[in-house]
């Protein structure tokens, strides 16, 4: 087991490890892009990657708090599923309106893969290779699809 702070500091090394990996990397635009901190320019719409417990997740998620709109906003999702599975070259989970770590209602776009963990310094190859095609993926699929979403409350 891991102290607070030693968990703390692991996490801290393998972000900031999987950022310095992903810096040169431009965006599907060919600009210069923070990975680490996706700015989707949508409020509410959120990419995220996760590595906690024995998992690593990456994910869509929609996090506008009227329920009512953020269906909308899943729905347009659904709408460009096709396109985005192209990107991506893989099904994700889909889950509309599910409860976040906080129990807030959230719905996502998902991927995870377990049995691997930010504390062991062997697992860290495993989860870059997971993260690392996945959220250029992701950023391939929006440099198109964002459009769609401007326009919504």
């Amino acid at each position: 087991m891991f102290s607070r702070q030693e968990s703390s500091q692991l996490r801290q090394e393998f972000w900031t490890a999987f950022g310095q990996y992903m810096k040169p990397v431009p965006s599907a635009d060919g600009e210069k892009i923070n990975w680490l901190n996706y700015k989707t320019g949508i409020k509410n719409v959120l990419f995220s990657m996760d590595a906690v417990n024995n998992a690593a997740t990456i994910s869509i998620k929609i996090i506008h708090p009227d329920i009512h709109l953020q269906k909308l906003y899943y729905e347009q999702f659904l709408q460009m599923k096709h396109l985005l599975h192209n990107s991506l070259q893989e099904e994700w989970t889909w889950l509309l309106h599910t409860n976040d770590e906080y129990g807030k209602t959230i719905s996502k776009i998902f991927r995870s893969l377990t049995e691997v963990t930010v504390f062991n310094k062997g697992d860290w190859p495993t989860l870059i290779s997971f993260f690392k095609p996945r959220i250029i993926a992701l950023n391939e699929f929006w440099s198109f699809a964002r459009y769609e979403f401007e326009n919504l409350p």
